[in-house]
């Protein structure tokens, strides 16, 4: 068995997010192309309908977008649900911040679970009136505290007459700096946050496109507030990195493979699985490379014999969700890879440091999660391979994708229960595979 072809994939989701987003509040009709249709995109979509934006869902993935500005969106009759989508979650709490009126926001079971203080604490340092109904303290904290209870949807948030502020990001999240630079969008004077260690700059990038006053240097990204929006009228959508990710890593393990992926989104701060491969040996080749307001271009990816690394903490923001088919790959990498400072992977869809640690154990992968402190590491020893096992995805789609290609990857056949989740980010992934696999 091997992979080859070419293949196109649907537009990234992180970048799918933010266009949509900003398209509503900003001024002017915007026709979005190569939306990818998944279910998180689409609970984005839902959730504007909700708060009164006007969004067009055409063929070939595409929207059409009637912004009213900044202030355009209107208080619904009822409790916007969110689903499972932790972006669309984050982010428009970062917009409501700035609206004249009350809303809550529900979640899903499973995004009912994760954290939202790291978003709630910044966005009431500017203004906005932020109650959660459900308050714990994390597993192991003791007693709550005011320093240590956490919060979870559903949140109901009243905002307007925001103030910028300065905030120093006490955890690398792309999602918590993109819910401030949206929120400073409303807020009087200049609303800057400051990095440890650098995200995903899709918002940046997107604002800088419809007309904002946003400046990123270095770690330090800074934004002046009240000023509308332009839409720029169209806005292609470059193929999504970590979709390709898998099939990348698929064509890297499997003998005779030669894939070829176009018009991939080639953002340098979610090419951190790119380095990472190639530093293992992966033979992966940029080519037909065009700037734009997000850099594409084509992956050529060939078999490769691989070899193990080191992951270091300030590497997994640029990869973050890649970690899991990462892990895979690492099992057929001669010697031990370490993947440190991964514990923001316990706070996912699912804990996603158990679901691969147990899966991969099933597949009889020499796999160690090493804690120190509050640090998180993960040993994989690779080199044997993997053998056939029924696994399951627990629910999330990263993990249940990483089993499949683990699967093609295994000797004997390996059951993977519980596919139906992938459609949270790729519902086509199971039939784009099928037509490249030989």
């Amino acid at each position: 068995m091997r992979i080859y072809g070419k293949i196109s994939l649907p537009g990234d989701k992180s970048i799918a997010h933010r266009s949509i987003i900003l398209s509503v509040i900003s001024r002017g009709k915007t026709a979005i192309y190569n939306l990818p249709g998944n279910q998180d995109c689409l609970s984005t979509i839902r959730a504007l309908r909700k708060l009164g934006a006007s969004i067009s869902k055409k063929k070939y993935n595409k929207v059409i977008i009637s912004g009213q500005g900044i202030y355009g969106l209107t208080r619904p009759k009822m409790p916007v649900f969110i689903g499972e989508s932790g972006t669309t979650f984050r982010l428009l709490l970062g917009v409501l911040a700035g609206q004249p009126f009350k809303v809550t926001l529900a979640a899903g079971s499973s995004l009912s679970r994760r954290p939202m203080r790291r978003v709630t604490e910044p966005l009431r340092k500017m203004g906005a009136t932020i109650n959660s109904k459900l308050k714990k303290s994390p597993p192991g904290a003791g007693p709550p505290t005011a320093e240590k209870i956490e919060e979870f949807p559903p949140i109901t948030i009243s905002g307007g007459a925001l103030k910028g502020i300065t905030y120093k990001m006490p955890v690398a999240s792309a999602q918590v700096k993109s819910a401030i630079l949206l929120a400073g969008l409303f807020a009087e004077g200049k609303t800057i946050v400051i990095e440890g260690v650098p995200t995903r700059d899709h918002t940046e990038r997107m604002l800088r496109l419809f007309g904002a006053a946003v400046n990123p240097k270095g770690h330090r990204i800074s934004l002046t507030g009240g000023r509308e929006l332009k839409s720029p009228g169209k806005i292609y959508i470059p193929g999504d990195i970590s979709s390709a990710s898998f099939f990348i890593a698929g064509a890297l393990i499997l003998p005779g493979s030669h894939l070829i992926i176009k018009d991939i989104s080639l953002n340098p701060t979610r090419m951190g699985i790119i380095k990472v491969l190639k530093r293992m040996g992966a033979d992966i080749k940029l080519t037909k490379q065009a700037k734009g307001y997000e850099p594409v271009g084509d992956l050529v990816i060939k078999s490769s014999d691989l070899k193990a690394t080191t992951v270091e903490k300030t590497e997994i923001p640029s990869l973050i969700d890649e970690l899991p088919i990462l892990m895979v790959a690492s099992c057929f990498a001669d010697g031990e890879t370490r993947f440190c400072g991964v514990e923001e992977l316990r706070v996912k869809e699912t804990d996603r440091i158990k679901s691969m640690a147990d899966n991969l154990r099933k597949m009889r992968a020499n796999i160690k999660v090493i804690k120190s402190g509050k640090q998180v590491c993960i040993s994989v020893k690779g080199g044997r391979g993997l053998k056939a096992a029924q696994v399951e995805s627990f629910g999330d789609h990263r993990t249940a994708m990483s089993m499949v290609i683990a699967g093609l990857g295994a000797t004997g056949k390996t059951k993977v229960s519980g596919l139906s989740c992938i459609a949270k980010s790729f519902p086509g992934f199971q039939s784009v595979l099928k037509s490249i696999i030989r």
